[in-house]
């Protein structure tokens, strides 16, 4: 068994938390309050900016020079095309503009950014892999196993939900599952940590959302 399907073992019970939560569940079923999806957009827009600063310190570092080329197509996928997505919700949600990055918002990229620029290398891809694998997860069991019509959330669904992000997660668990096999036992322990934490703040990040969790005033 590699080290992806052993750290994931890890983390199903998280992820099948995940499913259950409110803001997936009425996301999947389109009843979701707007302005709890306008605050995920919000923040989401801002924590995508600084993903793919992080991506693009991954992509400086690493060993391999497809490796490098990977991350650095990840990091234009998170900047540029998904926040050409974001803009298109701000206007079609009544957004102006992405506000002040939030306590769990902050917590999360401040993670990220740290592991990408002082851990190692493998420890950092490892740390960004939730991101790709549960939101793809997620988004494959909306939109195969829930149906609604005319459902507002629908964009959002395909884009996480569609092949060609699926191929972006699978080559992002190729390669960690690259990295391990060829790191020490101690890197691989440390890569299966920041990965477990991670997945918590993708928990943490979707309850934020819905519990519109902000800085005390």
């Amino acid at each position: 068994m590699n080290w992806s399907e052993l750290t994931w073992k890890q983390t199903e019970e998280r992820y099948q938390a995940i499913l259950t939560m409110p803001f997936v569940a009425q996301l999947a079923d389109g009843s979701l309050p707007k302005e709890k999806f306008q605050f995920y957009m919000a923040q989401d827009s801002l924590y995508l900016e600084h993903f793919g600063r992080a991506l693009a310190l991954i992509a400086a570092r690493a060993h391999d020079i497809s490796n490098t080329l990977q991350y650095l197509k990840y990091a234009e996928t998170a900047i540029i095309v998904e926040n050409a997505l974001h803009e298109s919700y701000f206007k079609d949600f009544g957004l102006k503009d992405k506000g002040t990055m939030q306590p769990v918002c902050h917590h999360y990229v401040h993670f990220l950014k740290s592991t990408a620029a002082l851990d190692s290398v493998e420890i950092a891809m490892a740390a960004v892999l939730p991101c790709f694998w549960i939101y793809k997860k997620v988004g494959d069991h909306i939109y195969n196993t829930i149906k609604s019509e005319n459902n507002p959330y629908q964009k959002w669904i395909e884009t996480y939900g569609g092949e060609e992000f699926a191929d972006a997660v699978q080559q992002a668990i190729n390669i960690c599952d690259e990295v391990a096999a060829s790191t020490t036992p101690a890197i691989r322990e440390k890569m299966t940590e920041a990965f477990l934490t991670s997945s918590r703040m993708e928990y943490y990040f979707w309850e934020a959302a819905y519990d519109n969790k902000a800085w005390i005033k």
